[in-house]
């Protein structure tokens, strides 16, 4: 499973902290957002209007940063094959420079809208998402 996902994100004065650069919550915010424009982008509608996916876990590496006005492009994709109600899902911002300075595994959760409990991801759900997206 290979497709990708990108979007861009310009760093604001609100995503700024005491230190100059993009707070690390906003990182978890453009993780979320990438993910769940994903997911609204490429799934088939059936299982949009069934299902939602919260985060149970996130794995961050920050390797650097970008500034007020600095633009960076995610790219996201699901790494491998669901386990049970879980997968896993890769993130990656890139700088101007093409450099990675943020990178994430992060484990989400499927759950069924009218009951808010675990559903077993079906393979089928997941192919959606490894197809290219813009």
């Amino acid at each position: 499973m290979t497709a990708k996902f990108t979007k861009t994100y310009v760093a604001g004065a609100e995503h700024i902290d005491e230190l100059g650069h993009v707070n690390n919550a906003i990182w978890v915010q453009w993780i979320q957002d990438m993910s769940t424009s994903h997911w609204e982008a490429a799934a088939r509608p059936e299982d949009r209007e069934t299902y939602f996916w919260v985060v149970t876990r996130h794995e961050i590496d920050y390797r650097g940063n970008v500034a007020e006005g600095e633009s960076v492009t995610g790219t996201t994709w699901i790494e491998g094959r669901a386990r049970g109600a879980t997968s896993v899902r890769r993130v990656e911002f890139r700088d101007a420079n093409d450099k990675v300075i943020v990178s994430a595994a992060t484990t989400w959760a499927m759950l069924e809208r009218a009951s808010n409990r675990l559903a077993r991801v079906r393979p089928e759900m997941l192919e959606a998402l490894t197809k290219e997206v813009d």
